[in-house]
């Protein structure tokens, strides 16, 4: 059986895997957020000439839904890293950004 996923737990695993690669070194913030960006930029790269129908169905094709769910992992991953590498609570920091969003735009 499985361990339940938990952002902490990823954050482990990858940076075991970094660490059997002896990756570290090159895990620094500024890399980290260049990696970042070109994975969300091949993630945007998929989308790129749809319509905003075609956008819509894109995970009906098995093909471009395994493209899509594996750019949304790169992403994820070295999101995660990064937050790892300079202490940041990935959750706590989407929520607190939640409430100061809902205080600069309050609901009409």
């Amino acid at each position: 059986m499985t361990e339940p996923l938990d952002v902490a737990g990823l954050q482990r695993r990858l940076a075991e895997f970094a660490a059997v690669r002896g990756w570290q070194p090159y895990h620094t913030p500024k890399n980290l957020v260049a990696a970042l960006s070109v994975e969300a930029s091949e993630l945007v790269e998929i989308f790129q000439w749809m319509t905003p129908e075609e956008s819509s169905r894109v995970m009906d094709d098995t093909e471009s839904a395994g493209r899509v769910t594996d750019e949304v992992a790169d992403v994820l991953a070295y999101l995660l890293q990064l937050c790892e590498v300079l202490g940041i609570d990935p959750l706590a920091a989407l929520d607190a950004k939640i409430d100061r969003n809902e205080r600069r735009f309050p609901a009409p």
